[in-house]
């Protein structure tokens, strides 16, 4: 496979849906892995939904998810521009080439009058379809002379170019379309049910169909890699790419990502309502205000979060789960793309994020904690938070989750588990206590080995029974009946702290 080119063409119209990153991480491992070009195009012709911030925001996800592109806007322009509402001119020409082939036309038929027999076909028990079996009767460049046409173009009447989507008259006319999707095999429509797709207006702005198929012809795409919602559109497509003489790309159509309950399409409300972001990227709306959540605020790795889309709808053929995304291109393959939904999982997306977690080393997580010390007006020696890090990571899913499993080792506890109070501190604890801070006071090298050492042996030979000092030792220490290995938190937080950690449990007990 040689020259592979495949394009992400997202609408500005808000923030990126997971499943706009997962089609544009598919195709970048596509290119990857064929030594390709990723190229982004912002297919922003319906202005009436354009978001200011939201081009930004696809390229910001894009790169917090280390999937740049290759070709884009203000990068590599070699087809640009790579805004569509900068193309304005060249969808127009191609839109003319069409109606001087024969194979598009003027429609200037009113909202009014496509309602009209919207109705009427409504109240006869059918659907008004504007394709070849009607398109005669109707107001367009076909029903009408070319003078009156000239004429209504000439008066500034609102129009629209229509394709001519089957011509039964016409000898040679294929009665379907057939396209062989790289996912999901031989796919075949009837050219007669389907409608005359609409591909440019007369406010100079082309539809998504006319503009989609001029630039990736332009661009020399070679592969549309794309959601199962524009499937119903291929035919239309092909029609076009052959009214023009071009050859088409290869399609594949990836499948819907689902929602966790229930059935449907996973949506922001089922973020919403189940506590999970459904955006890469925390997103402010400009208009109102309002916040939504994204995966790299609520503290996931970006390896790890493209780690779990790699695998939402498509799998290796064996039990690996955890990859670079150097080894995603290498073995990624659209034959292993599922035909069906995938069913989102926030507890899978959270088991990626431990995963990461556990592979990166206790100095990239003490950096990434430090910050959140910091915040909270805490600074320590690296050393020492590394040390803290190696320690607890184990137990956690963020790097957030640190302090709530460390907070003991930078600051005495201020509360005591009641429950595990009322179980572990006993009438003979406070004596038992005042007896450990004598003996750890005597200690000199206090390492967590020789303190576990001398305090071990201490009960034992007076038999006292370890938990009856143990579990009150770590109370007193932590707070609560949590936390690494006991004698490990004492060396880390010293001698003095630990003694007076004691003291304060036996004054407040």
């Amino acid at each position: 496979m040689t020259n592979v080119r495949v394009r992400f063409a997202p609408s500005p119209t808000g923030p990126l849906h997971i499943g706009g990153v997962r089609t544009a991480l598919f195709n970048y491992l596509f290119a990857k892995k064929h030594k390709g070009t990723f190229i982004l195009r912002i297919e922003d012709t319906d202005q009436t939904r354009y978001v200011a911030n939201a081009e930004q925001y696809i390229i910001d996800a894009l790169n917090w998810c280390n999937i740049p592109f290759d070709e884009g806007p203000n990068k590599n322009e070699k087809f640009g521009p790579y805004r569509q509402s900068e193309r304005k001119e060249i969808y127009k020409k191609y839109a003319e080439e069409l109606i001087a082939k024969g194979k598009a036309y003027y429609a200037f038929d009113t909202a009014e009058e496509l309602d009209f027999h919207r109705e009427d076909h409504e109240k006869k028990g059918k659907t008004f379809i504007y394709n070849w079996h009607n398109r005669a009767k109707l107001t367009n460049s076909i029903s009408l002379s070319k003078e009156e046409v000239e004429q209504k173009i000439a008066a500034g009447e609102k129009y629209v170019v229509r394709f001519k989507m089957y011509e039964p008259e016409v000898e040679g006319e294929k009665e379907t379309i057939t396209s062989t999707d790289l996912i999901r095999g031989e796919v075949t429509f009837k050219r007669e049910i389907l409608d005359d797709k609409i591909l440019f207006k007369s406010d100079g702005m082309p539809t998504y169909h006319l503009a989609n198929i001029v630039d990736d012809h332009l661009m020399e795409i070679t592969h549309v890699i794309r959601g199962e919602e524009w499937l119903p559109s291929v035919p239309l497509h092909i029609a076009l790419y052959e009214a023009f003489g071009w050859k088409a790309p290869e399609f594949a159509h990836l499948p819907l990502i689902l929602k966790p309950v229930g059935k449907g399409k996973l949506s922001k409300r089922d973020g919403d309502k189940l506590g999970f972001p459904v955006f890469p990227l925390e997103y402010v709306n400009d208009e109102t205000g309002d916040i939504s959540r994204g995966y790299r605020e609520d503290g996931y790795f970006a390896d790890a979060f493209i780690n779990m889309l790699a695998l939402l709808g498509w799998n290796p053929g064996t039990e690996q789960e955890i990859f670079t995304l150097e080894e995603l291109s290498q073995v990624f393959d659209l034959s292993r793309v599922s035909k069906s939904g995938a069913k989102f999982s926030p507890d899978k997306t959270n088991w990626f994020n431990q995963q990461y977690m556990m592979l990166k080393s206790d100095e990239e997580l003490a950096e990434l904690f430090t910050e959140v010390l910091k915040e909270k007006g805490i600074s320590k020696d690296k050393n020492y938070i590394t040390k803290v890090v190696s320690a607890i990571k184990e137990r956690a899913t963020f790097v957030n989750d640190f302090w709530d499993l460390s907070d003991y080792f930078f600051q005495a506890p201020t509360v005591y588990d009641e429950k595990a109070a009322s179980k572990n501190w006993k009438e003979d604890t406070a004596s038992l206590m005042l007896t450990l801070i004598s003996s750890l006071e005597s200690i000199e090298d206090y390492s967590s080995l020789n303190i576990e050492n001398i305090v071990k042996e201490w009960i034992t030979s007076q038999e006292i029974g370890f938990g009856k000092v143990m579990q009150p030792f770590r109370l007193s220490l932590v707070g609560a009946m949590k936390g690494p290995h006991l004698f490990d938190i004492a060396e880390m937080i010293g001698k003095e702290e630990t003694i007076n950690r004691i003291r304060k449990a036996i004054a407040t007990f």
